[in-house]
């Protein structure tokens, strides 16, 4: 039994907290609300984040940080990515022995376009990490506390490390594999939720099948190219955080990020939808960086620029569409690798 303490108490930190406990680790979920945690240990629920689940008797959640911190030899970061700098931060400054640093959080930083590992990495000091392994993979909460099959991936540069984490999750409905691309890993688990958003843009503007295989298809080979640039291993972008991730955050109707784009195809404003959802919507922060990952590397990703385009110098969806799809003539392979 290892002691962990998963830090965000939103649908996936909640989810992972599930798969802790029914594992027989210690685990204490942390959330910033203290009526949060109330509702977590004494009716065994998130009603906000996961209605109609029981959550493991044997889950606890705290609301004091300090006390997570302290309690745990594993911390596994479940938060948004623009929460990442400011709670390692806080971890650093309740750790006193070296602890494995998991995160779970898929984005890319805008502007200093630093992936989730290396913010970590950043702000807690080496002699107070262990390690830190990204677990990523086409997994929804909702289905993962219905225990229904799901299979993820623990990427770590520490091989030892990364196979910890795979003896801490496995069971008989959360499989796990090890992986040695953080970069890839990473990446991937980033870049989905750019190409879920345009999925969700192509069913709102009314588009078919058709459009949204081609869609799929097409940006992850715009993945493949920046993944490639950046030293990551193109093979990694056919598993499960290249390919699987994608095709199921593309096609879902739990993807907040496909929800987020339907409702940019029918008509609302970002501002609108932002509001409008009240939770965080990974994939508008990514496409900013992903823009800027294409040009400071020099690559073709017409579909993050026609995306950005929409999301921040309001080109109405539709015409975005019609300019994919004039563009100049391609050899399908060779664009995909070299372009």
């Amino acid at each position: 039994m290892d002691k962990v303490a998963v830090i965000g108490a939103g649908s996936w930190g909640t989810a992972i907290a599930f798969v802790l406990a029914e594992n027989g680790h210690d685990c204490l979920l942390w959330t910033r609300r203290q009526e949060q945690s109330a509702e977590i240990n004494e009716r065994h629920t998130n009603e906000a984040y996961l209605p109609g689940i029981s959550l493991p008797r044997n889950l606890n959640a705290v609301s004091d940080l300090k006390k997570a911190v302290e309690h745990a030899e594993i911390i596994v970061i479940a938060v948004p990515t623009k929460a990442i700098r400011e709670i390692c931060i806080e971890i650093e400054k309740y750790t006193e022995k070296p602890k494995l640093i998991v995160h779970v959080s898929k984005g890319i930083e805008p502007d200093t376009l630093k992936r989730i590992s290396e913010m970590i990495e950043e702000e807690v000091d080496p002699g107070k990490r262990q390690a830190i392994v990204a677990l990523s993979g086409p997994s929804h909460a909702e289905e993962v506390v219905l225990r229904h099959p799901t299979t993820v991936t623990a990427a770590s540069h520490n091989q030892e490390a990364a196979e910890r984490v795979q003896d801490l999750f496995m069971n008989h409905y959360f499989r796990v594999y090890t992986n040695n691309d953080l970069i890839g890993v990473e990446l991937g688990a980033a870049l989905k939720n750019v190409i879920a958003l345009a999925a969700g843009i192509i069913d709102g503007v009314g588009y078919g099948d058709n459009a949204k295989a081609a869609l799929i298809t097409r940006g992850l080979a715009e993945i493949t190219r920046l993944g490639m640039k950046m030293g990551a291993n193109p093979l990694t972008f056919s598993g499960l955080t290249g390919l699987g991730d994608l095709i199921v955050t593309c096609t879902s109707v739990h993807s907040r990020n496909w929800k987020a784009g339907n409702l940019l195809g029918q008509g609302k404003t970002l501002e609108e939808v932002v509001s409008g959802m009240g939770m965080v919507i990974e994939g508008v922060r990514t496409t900013k960086a992903a823009y800027q990952l294409s040009l400071q590397y020099d690559v073709s990703m017409p579909l993050t620029e026609a995306l950005y385009s929409v999301l921040f110098e309001n080109v109405p969806p539709k015409e975005a569409v019609d300019q994919l799809m004039s563009r100049m003539k391609k050899q399908e392979i060779e664009d995909i690798f070299y372009k």
